[in-house]
């Protein structure tokens, strides 16, 4: 049983500024600046360990929030109440990327490090290792995702997705039509599974019973898409880093739409859609985090806390949106109502 270190004091946190919002070219700075401040949503920054590089962030049980200390080996719990943080050392060799809460409230681990699933039970405080099978090699673990019948689907990005069952413990390795580039993985409302591929600049629907993936190509050449997310619609939404867009897509129609992020080279990494359907961007390009609304196709920008914060996954509960910025060694929260 891994039990979690206490080894770090109460983080630091601190409010910050308020958002700003894209405004177009005849609004006076006096209107833009009048327009922020009313607009302004309550945040907070809480400073993580140092060297832990936090690269994705999950909502976890009784108010607290997960990330993957990557380069600590560790699964990271930040309590936003006390500002406590514990780390749960993950095995040997780990590195961490991804981290999703399952539908048994555990934390699920991509572990690019150990080459496995880790599972984290935070009521027993233990850990929960599958290794891929050693013909798979080395897959480069991104990140996963839970469909509509409990299994647990992952992606690889040296060409690889796969499935586990957590009751069975079987796992199936598939391989992309493409080869490597398997990156941000979701799942629809309806309980479908998505993925896309940054390599291979393509979106991929897995049939849940064969393993098999179709291919669906998006309207923009090499755009890179990096994540994907799904709204309470079954509309799939793309970052793409390449091309600096976010794209949607949806599956009834077959129909694409795509909006170039504000600014002059965007880079669009993480991608979240929250409970009111706002869509969530990071932009490594601009250093910020852009809240998207497809009904006005307005954009709201939140900064980073430091240069190059690079936030690599956004995810949340409803009220909050958690932003893991792995190049400050901190984590913000957007709180999106007056919850707090």
């Amino acid at each position: 049983m891994a039990r979690p270190t206490a080894a770090f004091a109460i983080a630091a946190a601190f409010t910050f500024a308020a958002p700003a919002c894209a405004q177009p070219a005849e609004q006076t700075e006096e209107q833009a600046m009048a327009e922020a401040a009313a607009t302004a949503t309550a945040t907070k920054v809480f400073q993580l360990p140092e060297g832990s590089r936090p690269h994705d962030v999950a909502p976890a049980p009784d108010g607290k929030i997960w990330y993957t200390a990557q380069r600590q080996g560790a699964l990271g719990i930040l309590d936003p109440d006390t500002g406590e943080i514990r780390q749960v050392p993950l095995g040997p060799d780990s590195a961490p990327h991804g981290v999703i809460q399952g539908p048994d409230g555990a934390a699920w681990i991509t572990d690019g490090g150990q080459n496995a699933i880790v599972r984290y039970d935070p009521e027993a405080e233990e850990i929960k290792v599958w290794k891929l099978p050693a013909e798979t090699g080395y897959a480069n673990l991104n990140t996963g995702a839970f469909d509509g019948d409990g299994i647990h689907w992952f992606t690889g990005q040296n060409g690889i997705y796969g499935r586990l069952d957590p009751k069975t413990g079987e796992m199936k390795i598939f391989k992309d039509a493409d080869g490597r580039g398997p990156y941000g993985i979701a799942a629809t409302p309806a309980g479908d599974v998505y993925y896309v591929s940054l390599a291979g600049s393509h979106l991929a629907r897995i049939d849940r019973e064969t393993g098999e993936a179709t291919m669906i190509e998006p309207p923009t050449r090499d755009q890179g898409a990096r994540r994907v997310w799904a709204d309470s619609h079954g509309d799939l939404w793309i970052s793409e880093w390449n091309s600096g867009q976010l794209s949607r897509y949806t599956p009834a129609s077959g129909e694409w739409k795509s909006w170039k992020l504000p600014g002059e080279a965007p880079k669009a990494y993480a991608v979240y859609v929250d409970e009111r359907d706002i869509v969530w961007v990071s932009d490594f390009g601009a250093n910020a985090t852009l809240a998207f609304d497809p009904a006005t196709e307005q954009w709201t920008r939140y900064p980073g806390s430091g240069p190059e914060a690079n936030v690599r996954q956004v995810l949340g509960r409803p009220g909050e949106v958690y932003l893991p910025e792995s190049g400050t060694d901190r984590l913000m929260i957007v709180y999106t109502s007056s919850q707090r």
